[in-house]
């Protein structure tokens, strides 16, 4: 099955899901979700197709990810935990109201290593070189907050195109504590936590 046809039923299934009113609701989700990205080099050749994501994996539209009802599996008390780049933080909060949640804070920020772990990792940019992603940190009605001793640097190797560093899910049971918790577009399977995606078995099927 292509990657394309996979995302779509992947979606669908998320959205039967919740107009079935699934019996589960999450009070921690994790996403990290495809965000579209264009390149702005009129080479249409695989690097540049692929400085832009469009090869690793499938993006979604603004609109397809705004459409996802994220809202309707989180309970009343609610912590989002959403990555995005930094191109994309103009539009980044528009996701954030659509799924129903609130901007808090940034929760971390991931300092990339190279994939050897020495040294800082030296990315792409139009203006400067790129590194740092961000983990935003948004609530769902009344979620408390949290007084810990949890660092918002996370230093870490690069992984594959567009993978997360395990220890921020280590990280978000330390900050909000052992609580239900889902992880959205996910690409491998974390003990304790559910997943939904394209890449995986998805719990709420």
């Amino acid at each position: 099955m292509k990657e394309e046809e996979r995302m779509s039923r992947a979606e669908l299934t998320l959205a039967e899901y919740a107009r079935a009113g699934g019996p589960k609701k999450y009070q921690v989700i994790y996403a990290d979700p495809p965000w579209p990205y264009q390149t702005w080099t009129r080479l249409k050749t695989k690097k540049a197709r692929k400085k832009c994501g469009s090869i690793e994996y499938p993006t979604m539209t603004l609109a397809e990810i705004c459409d996802l009802p994220v809202g309707t599996i989180a309970d009343e008390h609610c912590i989002l935990f959403l990555w995005i780049t930094m191109p994309k933080l103009n539009v980044v909060f528009s996701v954030i109201e659509a799924w129903g949640f609130i901007y808090k804070t940034v929760a971390f920020t991931w300092v990339k290593q190279n994939p050897s772990g020495n040294g800082i990792y030296s990315g792409l940019g139009h203006w400067t070189l790129a590194n740092p992603e961000l983990c935003l940190l948004c609530t769902h009605k009344k979620f408390p907050s949290r007084k810990s001793p949890v660092k918002q640097l996370v230093f870490a190797p690069r992984g594959r195109h567009s993978s997360k560093p395990a220890i921020v899910r280590d990280k978000i049971i330390e900050l909000v504590g052992d609580l239900p918790r889902i992880e959205l577009f996910a690409r491998e399977k974390a003990p304790g936590w559910d997943v939904w995606g394209n890449e995986v078995e998805s719990d709420i099927e």
